[in-house]
């Protein structure tokens, strides 16, 4: 063997042997930017660790051209060119074969990683070696049973009673719709969140993140029926209510336990031990206090008005939940439970004649079969052609009987259409407040399901839209009908169900919220209350200056049961209705007010609307209304942040701003945070149907394009929608997606988060990160060598102590990360946080500081000040691996409490990451000097490199090279730099030239800038090609 490179060698291998085989592929490259090209692979060091491992000698002069740089660029090298065959499809040495062998390499490389299985709850061993590569499964594997059964995330509240706000951070999570699997729009809200919270643990702060789920009223029971009808051919009413809800209460225990086991794959670090469901006991007692309180206060009350109504679902929505949709004109459109296409876009004309003469006035509506309802027909009262008409009645003409009269009313555009209106005050908001003003009959002609009723005379039982192709008809029959013509219009669909929406009279429970809206919007205005980003200050204003009142209650039955009872015996002139918990309750109630005794009461059948339930969570979780003794609601409410995405502002946000100045006088949180919405990479909103909604665990753990496209038959899409779906997951994920693991997801997710309202995510991205996560684990591998069995981290870092150049630098800019991070997290900038530890990690720690700590550490330490010299590296590179996972922490949680835990002891060492102190920024170690002279350092070392590529030097090669600087203070710096910059460069023996020495002969001179010139020896080198090229330039 060479004795050169057991000389070299000795320390290190003994250190090697210790954590197994090298690193394949392993590579630091140096330099500050994106052209690094030395690499750990053409290390000397290494090569001699190998060689002598395998008993033959380095070749050092030669070799490969290896991947150098952040992107993994390979070096370029002058080869003859050889004339080579094609390769036939398939066969070896084609791409297909080629793609093929590498990953069978990579499947057999994951197979020899070992995997500790770990029992549940109990720590992760870390005594076995560091695996030759990174293996998300296996690092992933076991912490989060672990930091659950140690109770790193559950706050004593008696012990946190009274912390002062400033270290508070207490937070609920937007609950999960319990009916289907978390997508990435969650993935980002939990990455978003739980880095926050890791951040304010590690800050010292009372951190508490409690988890949850929504009950999701339509959403559940539409998934729910839609399965049942599928699976069994049976609807609801078909079960009866008490059976369907059984069916709902199994879907929620199947669901919630996946959402349960997706946050915690990607490592939320919530409060498992104050988990909510927005229907369980707690949360109900909330809701049902909320109801009676507000009731009581005049806020809820019960009104017969139009609700915006969904036939198909046959309940009322709220304004929030219908999509308007602009019709250009004539379109064909799908409604769920009617066979044909239903033609909207379009104004029907025809005539209302005067009774008891031959006069008429012409009509036009774009909904031809509300016809059945009207009760009038309206014109402009200072309209000249219509005057002589106010006051006369009309014939109907399907239902004689009714009367109907000319009004005069101002709401009438005289100059659009005819100038006649007609007035169906049951089925249109306008024509209700017209029917009010004058009086007129409330004719509601739909039955809940759609269909005509018995009002609407000869078309009774007819679908609504089957009505308005039969009323066309029997107009036409009776001359009554003018005609039809394409016109543009807005339409209304349910959000959930795609049904068009009618306006539908129907008695309704209804919650007037003005007065909290305009305490709400003080609270913005007057900086109570905080919402970032601040461009979203205006939606909040806009939605609550002009808030309508809230229609609360749902032809449900999954859901909160409204807590109010009708009395039924004796009978009532009208209605009376009283609130309570009980029947009992509400009895006594009626029995007081009403002076009489044996009253029978019934419970309303209809449920509260889902948003109401989910306004109460920030303290229906800790246990309100019951507050008395209540150490949970005394150390936690308010909370500190409420985070989400934009889209929910207003049917979340400011209905948990309202609910909770009305019920408990205070703000349920004191910031908002808005992150923007994921989109796909070609910026398309998630849907089903596109086949673009990601389940976080595909991308965690991989997933097959066959087993994607399998999963789409789970679900409840029409076979049409499934072929749409496998399309588009066809061309956006052809081979599948790959193994990013939960720490590259989240890194992945948090980089993109400062792209504004929307984040279009590629997958491909995030693949990126699992490669930074894989030089993370390489380059601690690698580090972690040069600690040895003894080594103990005496605490802290004395900087009396005799640190090296670049010990100081690498200190500065630790101490510049940190401050970065930690001033991203205050500010909500994640990508800032992602930015600047990875870049730190990455483009400083690794590509340089790694790199010269190599030549501190061949050899065998013969003397004092060598010994004492490394045992100062181990200090800084210790402090450098500590603060680079802790800063990592929050974004990439698995992976830096694995390396964390393979750190050589300390006085300072926490038990868990999740506990360690979070690093800050350290005044005495910023050098602003020191920096601007690696800066310089960096610029020479970068353009050695290019001109050694440029001129075909392997790059093992070490030339002799030269630097020429004009500036005398930078000449003196350079002189004592040039064993570090030629380490940096790759180059061999580096000499700054003096001002009077000549340009030193067999060299190729390279300009760096205006200042500096390189030189380059080539003495023995075939320049025929440089030569060449420089020939053809010119």
């Amino acid at each position: 063997t060479d004795p050169s490179a057991r000389e070299r060698s000795g320390e290190t291998l003994r250190l090697l042997s210790k954590f197994g085989p090298r690193p394949a592929g392993l590579r630091f490259p140096i330099g500050r930017g994106r052209g690094s090209v030395m690499a750990l692979e053409i290390d000397e060091l290494v090569s001699a660790l190998d060689c002598r491992r395998s008993g033959l000698r380095p070749v050092a002069s030669a070799g490969p051209p290896a991947p150098g740089g952040p992107e993994g660029k390979k070096e370029k090298v002058k080869e003859p060119k050889v004339a080579k065959e094609k390769p036939k499809w398939g066969e070896a040495g084609s791409g297909k074969a080629k793609k093929e062998e590498k990953k069978a390499k990579e499947e057999k490389k994951e197979e020899e990683v070992p995997i500790v299985v770990t029992p549940h709850g109990q720590k992760k061993d870390m005594s076995q070696a560091m695996s030759a590569g990174y293996n998300p499964k296996a690092v992933e594997s076991a912490w989060s049973a672990w930091w659950e059964k140690e109770g790193f995330f559950t706050p004593d509240a008696k012990a946190v009673k009274g912390t002062c706000e400033a270290k508070r951070f207490i937070m609920v999570i937007p609950p999960p719709n319990v009916t289907g699997s978390l997508h990435l729009g969650h993935t980002l809200t939990g990455a978003i969140e739980d880095a926050l919270t890791r951040w304010h643990r590690m800050c010292g702060d009372v951190a508490l993140w409690v988890p949850g789920v929504d009950h999701a009223g339509i959403a559940t029971q539409s998934v729910v029926e839609r399965k049942l009808y599928k699976d069994e051919g049976l609807t609801r009413h078909d079960l009866g209510r008490e059976e369907f809800l059984k069916k709902v209460w199994a879907w929620k225990e199947k669901n919630a336990g996946r959402i349960k086991t997706q946050l915690n794959k990607i490592a939320s670090s919530v409060d498992w031990t104050r988990e909510r469901f927005t229907m369980d006991e707690r949360c109900g007692r909330a809701v049902e206090e909320a109801f009676i309180r507000f009731h009581k206060q005049g806020l809820i009350y019960r009104d017969n008005r139009l609700v915006n109504w969904c036939p198909h679902l046959r309940t009322a929505l709220s304004d929030l939940e219908v999509d308007h949709e602009d019709i250009p004109g004539k379109t064909l459109v799908d409604i769920p439970g009617y066979k044909d296409k239903v033609e909207v876009g379009v104004l029907c004309e025809f005539k209302y004649m005067v009774k008891g003469t031959k006069d008429f006035l012409v009509v036009a509506t774009t909904r031809l079969e509300t016809m059945l309802g009207d009760s009038a027909v309206a014109v402009h009262p200072d309209d000249d052609r219509y005057k002589a008409f106010h006051g006369k009645e009309l014939q109907h003409p399907f239902i004689p009987s009714r009367k109907m009269v000319v009004i005069a009313d101002t709401m009438v555009d005289r100059e659009f259409g005819t100038g006649c209106v007609k007035i169906t005050p049951a089925h249109d908001h306008n024509d209700f407040r017209a029917g009010q003003r004058h009086k007129l009959a409330q004719i509601n002609v739909f039955s809940e399901d759609g269909k005509i009723n018995d009002l609407g005379g000869e078309f009774a039982g007819q679908h609504r839209f089957e009505a308005r192709k039969t009323v066309e008809e029997a107009l036409k029959k009776k001359d009554l009908w003018v005609g039809k013509k394409s016109h543009a219009m807005r339409l209304g669909f349910c959000s959930r169900s795609k049904d068009i929406i009618e306006p539908y009279l129907k008695p309704q429970w209804w919650m007037n919220c003005k007065d909290l809206a305009d305490r709400s919007v003080k609270a913005l205005r007057e900086g109570e209350l905080k919402i970032v980003p601040e461009f979203h200050h205006q939606t909040w204003y806009h939605w609550l200056e002009n808030i309508q009142e809230w229609c609360i209650s749902r032809q449900l039955w999954w859901g909160h049961r409204i807590p109010a009872y009708k009395v039924v015996k004796p009978p009532q002139d009208s209605e009376k209705w009283f609130t309570g918990k009980t029947a009992e309750e509400a009895t006594k109630k009626a029995e007081a007010e009403l002076g009489i005794k044996g009253i029978v009461v019934e419970q309303d059948e209809d449920v509260l609307d889902t948003w109401f339930s989910s306004g109460l969570f920030p303290f229906s979780v800790f246990g309100w209304p019951d507050i008395e003794n209540n150490d949970d609601f005394d150390a936690f409410f308010p909370t500190s942040l409420l985070e989400t995405g934009h889209d929910i502002l207003f049917f979340w946000v400011a209905r948990m701003v309202m609910m909770s100045i009305g019920l408990t006088g205070k703000l349920p949180f004191h910031t908002i945070y808005l992150h923007a919405m994921v989109r796909d990479a070609h910026g398309r909103k998630m849907s089903k149907s596109l086949g673009n909604v990601i389940d976080p665990l595909e991308v965690i753990d991989g997933i097959s394009l066959e087993d994607l496209q399998k999963k789409l038959y789970e679900g409840n899409l029409p076979d049409k929608e499934i072929e749409k779906a496998k399309k588009g997951q066809a061309a956006d994920f052809p081979d599948g997606i790959p193994e990013c693991g939960a720490d590259a997801l989240r890194f992945g997710l948090l980089a993109y988060t400062l792209q504004g309202r929307n984040v279009n995510l590629d997958i491909n991205r995030v693949v990126g990160y699992r490669h930074f996560c894989n030089k993370v684990w390489n380059a601690s591998r690698f580090g972690l060598m040069y600690f040895g069995d003894d080594f103990k981290f005496p605490g802290g870092l004395r900087l009396d102590q005799p640190l090296a150049w670049e010990d100081r630098w690498i200190l500065s800019k630790l101490s510049a990360c940190a401050k970065k991070t930690n001033e991203a997290f205050k500010n909500y900038e994640f990508a800032n946080a992602t930015t600047a530890t990875y870049s730190f990690f990455l483009y400083e720690l690794c590509d340089v500081y790694l790199e010269l700590l190599k030549p501190r550490f061949h050899g065998e330490a013969p003397d004092e000040a060598t010994k004492t010299d490394r045992n100062v590296a181990r200090q800084v590179l210790y402090v450098c691996l500590d603060w680079s996972m802790r800063l990592m922490h929050p974004l990439l949680p698995y992976l830096t409490e694995e390396l964390y835990q393979r750190l050589p002891p300390s006085p300072t060492k926490s038990a868990s990451i999740c506990t360690a102190p979070f690093p800050m920024h350290v005044l005495a170690w910023t050098n602003d000097g020191l920096e601007r002279e690696m800066e310089v350092a960096s610029e020479i070392a970068k353009q050695f490199r290019s001109q050694k590529t440029s001129l075909g030097f392997t790059a093992w090669s070490r030339p002799e090279a030269f630097i020429r600087h004009t500036d005398a203070d930078t000449k003196a710096m350079l002189d004592g730099l040039s064993a570090q910059i030629s380490r940096m460069a790759g180059m061999g023996a580096i000499k700054v030239l003096g001002e009077s020495d000549k340009a030193p002969g067999g060299t190729l001179q390279d300009v760096v800038n205006d200042k500096c010139l390189i030189f380059t020896k080539v003495e023995g080198l075939d320049l025929s090609g440089e030569l060449a090229k420089l020939q053809k330039k010119g």
